[in-house]
This record gives C-alpha cells, structure tokens and sequence, in this order.
C-alpha cells in the first residue's frame, strides 16, 4: 500500500474543501486514539468511546457530502475483547445505542447498513439489533457503511477457507473472485483508500486481503477530531496518487 502521513497537509479552497480530482469509491477508516484523546483531558477511556461515537454521524455525513459509495469503519477487532471487562461492555452498549438511536435516521438519508465481522459472540439483544438494522436499510443506494465489529482479517480468511472445504470446493476449482465470495465483504468493492486516525502506521488485522491495493492515509489526529478538514485532506491526498497496480505506464518513469 502506498502510504501518506497526515503531517503532509495539501492546501484547501475557499471553503475548506481538498482541491479532489478524483475520489476513492470505497474508504475504510481505523478509528484510533479514542482512549489516548480521553486520557488527554482527563477523562475514562469510556467517555472517549462515547465521543469516538458521536463523531461517526458528524464524519459520515462528510462523507455523504463528497459522494464516497461505500465507507466501511473498523470500529472493534478480534483482538479488543482481550481489553478490561469494563470497557468492552462499555462499547457494546454504545453500538446498541447508536443502532437504537441513528438506524431510522440514517435509513431515511438513504444509507445501507452492512455489519462486517462475526456476531454469535455479541450479547443476544446487539445481535438481533444489528440484524433489523441491515434487513431495514438493505435496499439504499445513497452510501453503504459496513461496520467492523468484533472483526479480525485473519480469522475471516480462516473461516472462508473453512467454509470452502465444508462446501467440498475442489482445488483446482478455487480463484480469487471464489474466496472473495466466502469473505465477509462479499459484493463489496475493495478498498481504494484507507485512512488511519491517531498517528500509527499499521493495519492492525484489517481488510487484510481487500487492502492489497489501497492507497494508506495516516494522520496524527485522534478519532473523536477527525473532521471535515482532515478528510478533504486525504481525499487530496489520494487524488494526487498514482495507481498502477504494478504495472508501468509508459509516460511516466517507474
């Protein structure tokens, strides 16, 4: 993935806006640094949960706003259960109460629900939230938000190969396109851009396989601010890059 950190901010129009001349179809976004903003003001790691949360209407309405199709947010991994108790319970009462409170508002902007990750591991009230969730908004069209939730890139290859040997798939009959129809972004483009908030610079067992050829964004500001601003400007960023899939375009030098 080429890489671009956000310390490398382009210039902005008028009105605040990346000069974009062109946009990613699909973005995917590692929300980091909830905790690390919370413990910045003295405040619990929940209470940084909680305004992480508040920021992903703010940042998808952004989103909407610049025409992105299909925005997908890694939002808890397979890893993060291993967090104290207290704070994993934390956050899934906010996913329940995001689903409560948005799920009717966001299918009247049109937006379609996906959730991406295992379920059988969720309390059983988030399970049958996030079902009714994306059985109401399956039919929008305005922008797709998958939400990776108890997600992990290793363990959902691992259970598509699982599942093509429990369908007695043959070897020799085996392709990329299959196995990409046995994970679970299944009718979903790969990723063109992925944006990572709170300074790292690693994918953290997300979309391992869809991120072959994604452009990488990193930026030092942590989830609960990333806004506006910092959005055009990996927008910007993005449309400045040179996608060629290895190959080499006889005009430029390699």
């Amino acid at each position: 993935m080429a890489v671009s950190h956000g310390a490398a901010r382009p210039a902005l129009d008028a009105d605040g806006v990346g000069a974009v001349q062109s946009l990613p179809t699909h973005v995917a976004v590692i929300m980091d640094g909830n905790g690390r903003w919370a413990v910045d003001r003295g405040l619990s790691r929940s209470e940084g949960h909680r305004a992480g949360t508040e920021n992903v209407r703010r940042v998808l309405k952004a989103f909407v706003g610049h025409g992105i199709k299909y925005l997908t947010l890694f939002t808890f991994s397979t890893e993060n259960w291993a967090r104290p108790e207290d704070e994993v319970s934390v956050i899934m009462d906010l996913l329940g109460e995001v689903i409560d409170r948005e799920t009717l508002r966001l299918h009247e902007e049109g937006i379609r629900i996906k959730h991406i990750g295992q379920q059988h591991r969720l309390p059983a009230g988030l399970q049958k939230a996030i079902r009714k969730s994306v059985e109401l908004t399956k039919d929008n069209e305005v922008l797709t938000l998958s939400v990776a939730f108890d997600y992990g890139g290793r363990e959902e290859i691992l259970n598509a190969v699982r599942s093509m040997v429990a369908d007695q798939v043959a070897p020799e009959e085996i392709s990329e396109e299959m196995l990409q129809g046995y994970l679970y972004t299944s009718g979903l483009p790969d990723p063109d851009l992925i944006i990572r908030t709170g300074g790292e610079m690693r994918l953290s067992n997300f979309l391992l396989w869809q991120a072959a050829y994604a452009e990488y964004y990193a930026t030092p500001v942590l989830w609960p601010d990333f806004g506006e601003e910092e959005l055009a400007m990996a927008l910007t960023a993005f449309s400045h890059r040179k996608r060629r899939y290895g190959k080499v375009n006889a005009e430029e030098p390699t």
